[in-house]
């Protein structure tokens, strides 16, 4: 991808200054396919969480490092589309950002499940307790649940507008913006259903995002190889 070199106002070509290469458009497949080929989805109650301990607890920190090299690509993205379309690419940037900071908010939901775990089948722990120790299980992850609709709702509104800040743009042409725009208005719409009910949906919201990042982040890596 385009890095940018705030000291000039221009964009650096990947291979003098960025130090994410390729990873940042592929590491959130990467992640995904361990996620449900090898980890699996959530157990719906701390019986099974022991079992799953050390590949949630590795899954979940390479689910905090998407969010963190997405950032920067959102950055590049502002600093790449700013100078034709400055209002969509400031604001897309942002949203998208403050969407990706809130979804690593909830990226580590583990820290907390781990000490209701404990207390699940800790020695001594009456079934009564079991039973009450299941409610808040469930109640926590209703709270990672909140922060993982609140981001994707910003983030896919940011995607939105940096597609339609492209589809202007002579260097990122009228089909890769209509393209953002589709997966942004996907994974918008997507989000806004979990509202009401929480479901698997989120997936499709989540693959959204990883095919612009994809994709843009390929455009980028081509446009650099041309400055």
């Amino acid at each position: 991808m385009i890095w940018p070199d705030y000291s000039t106002g221009t964009l650096v070509p990947f291979n003098q200054s960025s130090p994410f290469t390729l990873i940042d458009c592929w590491d959130s497949l990467i992640v995904f396919v361990i996620v449900f080929v090898f980890v699996g989805s959530d157990p719906n109650e701390p019986m099974g969480f022991p079992e799953i301990r050390v590949a949630r607890t590795f899954e979940d920190g390479l689910y905090l490092a998407v969010f963190v090299l997405w950032i920067p690509h959102f950055l590049a993205l502002y600093r790449a589309l700013r100078t034709e379309r400055l209002a969509p690419s400031l604001f897309g940037s942002v949203l998208g950002i403050v969407g990706i900071v809130v979804l690593a908010a909830g990226a580590l939901p583990h820290i907390v499940t781990l000490r209701v775990s404990e207390l699940f089948h800790a020695q001594g722990t009456t079934v009564g307790e079991q039973a009450a120790l299941e409610l808040i299980w469930k109640a926590v992850y209703g709270v990672f649940d909140a922060l993982l609709v609140v981001g994707l709702i910003f983030a896919t509104i940011g995607v939105i507008c940096l597609g339609a800040a492209m589809v202007k743009n002579t260097k990122f042409g009228k089909g890769i913006g209509l393209i953002s725009v589709v997966l942004g208005v996907i994974g918008t719409v997507t989000a806004a259903v979990l509202l009401w009910s929480p479901s698997a949906l989120a997936a499709i919201a989540l693959f959204a995002l990883i095919i612009f990042h994809v994709i843009a982040g390929l455009k980028m890596y081509r446009l650099s190889k041309n400055l």
